[in-house]
This record gives C-alpha cells, structure tokens and sequence, in this order.
C-alpha cells in the first residue's frame, strides 16, 4: 500500500507537470501581434517618463501601427476609464453608466442623438488632452533638471540612456567629450528613431533646443498637426511594402508578419485581420478607392477632428441601436456596456428602472 508521504510527493510531481503544461499552453496560445512599446512601458517607470508612449488616449491608432482597441471606451469614459476598470461590481458599475448617460443627454429626451455623442466625445478627448499636458510638465522637469526652460538632444540622450541602465554621469562626460559610445543595436536603433522625432518637433526657427510645448509635441505628437503628419509618414513607412507613400488593403492587414503556433493562435490572428480589414474599408479609406492616402490616415488619426467625431458617433450608436431610431436609450446602453465601458453589466433590464 503507498504511503502517505509518497502519495502526496506524487501529488506534488503531477501539479508541476500539469503547471508547465499550462504554461507552455499560455505562451503558444498568445497572438504574434503584440506592441513591444506598449509591453515595455509597464517595465520602467522612469523610461516611461521620457520614451514617447506607444498608446496615445484617444487616438485611432497606436504609434505601431496597430489598432487602439480601447478607443471606444476612451471617448466615451475619459479619466473615469480607470473606475471602471478598477470596480467590477456590476450595481456600482450600472449607476456609473447611468449617470454618464444623463450627462450626454443635455436635451434630457431619454435618448442620445449623434450630435450629442460627438460634443461628448469631443470633450472626452480635450480632457485626455489635458491630461497629457499636465503630465507634460512633470516629464520635462525630469529632462530638464537645472530648469532652464529648453532642452537639448544631448541633454535627452543622457536622461533616456540612463533610463535603459547606463551610468548617466559616465554617459553625460562622454557625451561631453565627444567620445565613442557603446551601446547595443537596438537601443541605438531606437535613439536614432528619437532623433528624427526630436528635430521634427523643433519648431522653427529651428534651434535643436525643445521648451516645454515643443517637448509635449515630441511626447505626444497628436498635440501638434505637423508632428501628426509626422507620425502618419512613419507608420506608413512601416506598413507600405511597395514604397509607394500609401496603402492598400493587403499592406494594412499584412503587419506584423507572425508565426502562429497554433489553431487558438491562428483564430485571434483571424479577428485581428478582420477588424483591420473593417477599420481600413468602412472608417479609413474615406472615399472607398481600396487606397489610403497619407491626408486619409492623417485625418483619421487626428484626434480634434470634428467630422471625425460625428461618424464616429454615428458608429457608436449604430452598434448598440436595436430598435433602429437612430437614437440610444439607456436600456441599449446598458446592454451593450462592454462596448463603451469594457465592463459586462448583469441583469440591466431588471435594474434599469427602479434606479433611474
């Protein structure tokens, strides 16, 4: 008879077998299409206060070239997107919802028009705009530490090396000396990428010297229409195959190239192509000609877009509008709250009128 000891030893052996199993299932599983900025940005803090982001709230696109997948939600939420996130349960959730649906309901006819959902997305993106000038200031201190009002690429360098585990005093007195640096390929990869972008948002007359809106352009380059269209050219260059300055169907859907390791893996390859595939020929490709121009994609990445905003609240509605009015009421709302919230609300009907 086995004893007692060997008995739970056997235990033991079979959790860790089936614990690297699963493991291994979760790594094959994973889609090839992941940011490596957006994964990189929750390593370092003191990286992300300097690296200009990948993820820009409440923009279409990621600087990557991929889709913003919390788009809908930003607009819609604003700063209260982290509440949501944060409290799952579904009654506080609900009347979170519920208030938000009277503040876009300024007319207070119990529906939401297009109109009124492209002044609130509006709003919504001016408030991630300000949120992203406030802390503007706190990253430019950090790169500007005797607090002159400018900052120079030299000066950046040493701050960002520094951030990837450089010796910044050793940095800072080679630099100074103009002696050779050894870094590795792909930091200097990156720090030439920076360079271009530093110059573009070097407001003319040109002085290689960023003040604190300069600075904010260079960090957030949906602040400043001529830093927009350099981040339009950029994700085109990635994305156009034939070097023809614009994109078709296939280039849009093609990047990134992954290996998919299995069937799980193909199926979130396929809804990842087949949301790319909507986006470009319903949303991007403006007049339908199976091509997008750099002025489409600018127009689409242009977050204070009006015309923008409309369709976009057009789409919006269309999405949760079962009863076809071209309007939303709050029990549509409420049913299709994953869209808007990301949150999944439980038993909205039974709720909906005995709390609001």
């Amino acid at each position: 008879m086995m004893s007692r000891q060997a008995f739970l030893c056997g235990l033991g052996s079979l959790y860790l077998s089936l614990l690297f199993v699963f493991l291994l299932m979760d790594v094959y599983a994973r889609p090839a299409n992941n940011s490596a900025l957006k994964e990189k940005a929750a390593d370092s803090k003191d990286e992300n206060e300097i690296l200009p982001p990948d993820h820009l709230n409440g923009v279409k696109m990621e600087m990557d070239g991929h889709l913003n997948k919390e788009f809908h939600q930003e607009v819609f939420l604003g700063k209260e997107m982290e509440e949501f996130e944060e409290d799952s349960e579904p009654r506080k959730n609900r009347k979170k919802l519920m208030a938000i649906f009277s503040k876009v309901d300024v007319n207070n006819d119990k529906k939401i028009g297009a109109k009124e959902m492209q002044r609130w997305i509006m709003e919504k993106t001016d408030e991630h705009f300000q949120e992203a000038v406030e802390e503007n200031k706190m990253h430019f201190r950090a790169v500007d530490p005797d607090g002159d009002g400018h900052v120079s690429w030299d000066e950046y360098k040493v701050k960002f090396l520094a951030s990837k585990g450089f010796n910044e005093k050793e940095i800072a007195e080679k630099i100074k000396n103009n002696e050779e640096l050894k870094i590795d390929e792909e930091t200097q990869e990156v720090l030439d990428n920076l360079k271009d972008r530093w110059y573009q948002a070097d407001n003319p007359p040109p002085d290689l010297l960023l003040n604190e809106e300069e600075f904010l352009s260079f960090l957030h380059p949906e602040h400043s229409r001529g830093m927009l269209k350099f981040m339009v050219k950029e994700i085109i260059r990635d994305l156009d195959q034939d070097g023809d300055k614009k994109l078709t169907l296939s280039e849009f859907i093609s990047l990134p190239v992954g290996t998919v390791e299995n069937q799980q893996a193909q199926d979130i390859d396929d809804d990842w192509v087949k949301d790319r595939r909507k986006e470009f020929e319903e949303v991007i490709d403006a007049n339908h000609d199976g091509i997008v121009t750099m002025e489409e994609l600018e127009e689409y990445m242009d977050p204070m877009n009006e015309y923008n905003a409309l369709n976009e609240a057009k789409q919006m509605i269309a999405v949760a509008d079962e009863n076809q009015n071209h309007h939303l009421e709050l029990e549509e709302i409420l049913k299709y709250s994953e869209y808007f919230t990301g949150s999944k609300l439980m038993d909205y009907a039974r709720n909906v009128h005995e709390e609001f």
